[in-house]
């Protein structure tokens, strides 16, 4: 009887957290479902600067140095503020270690998002700040303020920077992605347009604020584009869970209606052999 009572107690126990696993698992889609509608509009954003920025340097292209390089490398990791999203964090800090050191003159600082990832690089040689990540959507544009916030800082102190951000995409894959300095890529494609725009400021001065709009727009996207990520891994990592309980949960079940047919089976004989004794 005793061990009986022991599986239903671990088994309704089991339930309780299969209830909660499986709300978690239903809050993470409903993140996804919501995120999907940001994504699209700041994927548009991007877009539309990208397209602006290669039609201004294909006339331009002076006043972007193709090979300017600064002596401080800014690493943002983009990792997670909750757990539940299986080797998300772990990864992210694999791929950075993989990365080739900077030569002796560089200095390097790096700007972690995320509770979880904060954990694994609490003891990171190099110059680390962190910043709390978010847990919905709503909580994206609190994280950019913070992230360009430590940038400005961090110019102030070292001047121009080369910035790196290391994220996961809508695949799970890691993209080491440069946004500073902005557009270097876009002097090696040529734009299809044939009639050079017609500026109402310098050129200098275009480059300088179309830059901070990129930058603005790009970390936008990849911030959305991390919690997505990071949303969906919860999703599935959560699914498996509820399904492994619910395989336990039934395991449980089957050996408590043995126990209980061996109950039975024991009442039967002191029964019947309360009646013998009478008889």
């Amino acid at each position: 009887m005793s061990q009986r009572r022991d599986l239903e107690k671990h088994r309704h126990s089991l339930i309780e957290i299969r209830d909660i696993m499986n709300a978690m698992k239903n809050l993470a889609y409903m993140e996804t479902r919501k995120i999907s509608g940001f994504l699209d509009a700041q994927h548009a954003v991007v877009k539309h600067v990208e397209k602006v920025a290669s039609d201004f340097l294909n006339f331009y292209p002076q006043v972007l140095a193709e090979n300017a390089t600064s002596s401080t490398e800014v690493y943002l990791l983009v990792g997670t503020e909750r757990g539940f999203c299986g080797d998300f964090n772990h990864a992210l800090q694999n791929y950075f270690k993989n990365i080739e050191k900077p030569d002796d003159t560089s200095h390097r600082h790096i700007i972690a998002v995320g509770h979880k990832l904060q954990i694994l690089l609490d003891h990171e040689e190099h110059t680390t700040s962190f910043i709390e990540g978010a847990s919905v959507a709503e909580e994206v544009n609190n994280v950019l303020n913070q992230v360009v916030d430590q940038l400005s800082a961090i110019q102030q102190q070292s001047g121009s920077l080369n910035l790196y951000v290391i994220y996961h995409d809508s695949e799970h894959h890691l993209v080491n992605q440069q946004l500073l300095p902005s557009f270097q890529s876009f002097l090696r494609y040529k734009s299809t347009e044939t009639i050079a725009p017609e500026l109402n400021i310098k050129p200098t001065k275009l480059l300088v604020e179309l830059s901070f709009h990129y930058l603005f727009a790009a970390l936008n996207e990849i911030l959305y584009t991390s919690l997505m990520a990071e949303s969906r891994l919860r999703f599935s990592s959560l699914e498996g869970t509820v399904q492994q309980i619910d395989k336990q949960s039934e395991q449980l079940q089957r050996q408590g209606n043995v126990l209980r047919q061996e109950e039975i089976i024991e009442e039967i004989e002191v029964i019947l052999l309360s009646a013998v004794n009478l008889d």
